[in-house]
């Protein structure tokens, strides 16, 4: 595309005739035009100047008369400030046409909203609600996306932002290769920084911005499923295992804590004693809501996690059941913990909540509606991804099923 800026100056003489304050000499309006390809649009300068001072060819009052020269320094402002709107336009968006230069300079917002932009506001939206229905560490997951967009938009397109009508399936692949290739990132990583991009998509759409989404045949590489739950075995080396410092011992049953309640880091992170309940049968559950989501949950406390919060009460402030540290620090920890039990996976604080689904509730015959609504899901899909059945499992239910089948039906051996 032809992005070559052309800007001239003329006098319109068609229109209305005024007569100058001085004489009888006429006046006529300046017009400016803006030339970039194949589009062109006019606009009024609010200058005028008699016929005999304007010189044609160059589109300037000839002669250095006080009136020429002060005229001509306006138009030379004009002239200016189209050239570096046009060029702060072209170096954000690659592309730019006359009508977008023209609005531009007389302060008209364009009506083509950018990625970029978009995505920001989107951030920002996001950000507003941290510590309600959002999380600190999601946001920082968007920030990240928005760097690789930044820097993917650099290399390839060489600009610093490109309008929304412009995503298509040919730059999310772009943006996947980059991701894939040039970044090096894993799949599961590439893929959570596709979703968010496609996100601000949807939003595009839903706003009428774009009139598609870009993403209709794109088919992005899915990261090999990974067991994200201790086994039976490992959860019981990972609670009795000695630990050498009272540090790792209390990440430890923090970490315990959540693998028999539940509890997400963040919702742990907030927990109070507000949030304790005592049932009429002397029970006491946690009952509070998900800061992800918003979502009510409650959970039974069991026996260990009772247990471990009578071993802290009082050490947190601000009446909270336990002093949390950050997540960098706990998964840092954890992973030093799985040395000393032996465990080979690489541990992260969300493990415990995976842990809860399959290895407290799913493997003890608890049903996945009832997980469910402990976990706080919206929806049963997300959670049969935590519902990791092992071969234990299987084998425990299908002898249950055996003896339950015992009397049931008779099979002639004889049958001919």
């Amino acid at each position: 595309m032809n992005n070559e800026l052309k800007v001239s100056f003329y006098l319109k003489r068609e229109s209305r005739l005024e007569k100058n304050s001085v004489g009888e000499n006429v006046a006529y309006p300046i017009t400016g035009k803006i030339i970039i390809g194949n589009s062109i649009v006019q606009f009024a300068t609010k200058l005028k100047v008699e016929e005999r001072l304007w010189h044609v060819k160059s589109g300037r009052a000839t002669g250095k008369s006080r009136l020429a020269v002060e005229l001509n320094r306006e138009i030379n402002k004009i002239n200016l400030s189209i050239h570096a709107h046009y060029k702060e336009i072209l170096e954000r968006t690659g592309t730019v046409t006359a009508g977008e230069v023209k609005s531009a300079f007389q302060g008209i917002a364009t009506a083509q909203k950018t990625l970029l932009v978009l995505f920001d506001e989107m951030m920002q939206e996001f950000h507003s609600r941290i510590g309600i229905d959002r999380t600190a560490s999601t946001y920082k997951g968007y920030r990240t996306t928005y760097k690789y967009l930044e820097q993917f938009l650099r290399k390839k397109y060489k600009v610093s932002d490109i309008p929304l009508i412009r995503l298509d399936l040919p730059f999310i692949e772009a943006f996947d290769f980059y991701l894939r290739v040039e970044r090096g990132l894993k799949p599961a990583s590439m893929l959570t920084n596709v979703i968010y991009l496609q996100k601000a998509a949807r939003i595009a759409l839903h706003r009428n911005l774009i009139s598609r989404l870009p993403f209709t045949g794109y088919k992005p590489e899915k990261p090999e499923l990974q067991t994200r739950s201790l086994t039976k075995d490992e959860l019981e080396r990972f609670i009795s295992t000695p630990l050498p410092k009272s540090r790792l011992c209390y990440i430890r049953d923090l970490f315990v804590f959540c693998a028999f309640t539940g509890i997400s880091y963040a919702d742990l992170k907030k927990l109070t004693w507000k949030d304790v309940i005592k049932e009429k049968d002397g029970s006491l559950w946690i009952s509070a809501s998900r800061q992800k989501t918003g979502i009510p949950f409650n959970v039974k406390l069991l026996d260990i996690p009772l247990r471990i919060i009578e071993k802290y009460r009082g050490c947190a402030k601000e009446n909270h059941l336990f002093r949390v540290q950050t997540s960098t620090t706990l998964n840092n920890a954890l992973k030093k913990i799985a040395l000393y039990c032996g465990i080979e996976k690489s541990l992260c604080w969300h493990m415990s909540r995976h842990s809860f689904a399959s290895q407290v509730c799913l493997s003890q015959g608890v049903s996945i509606e009832s997980v469910s609504r402990m976990l706080g899901h919206k929806d049963i899909r997300t959670t049969q991804r935590y519902a990791h059945v092992n071969d234990e499992k299987i084998g425990n239910d299908m002898k249950q099923l055996s003896l339950r089948l015992a009397d049931k039906f008779d099979y002639p051996i004889n049958n001919q």
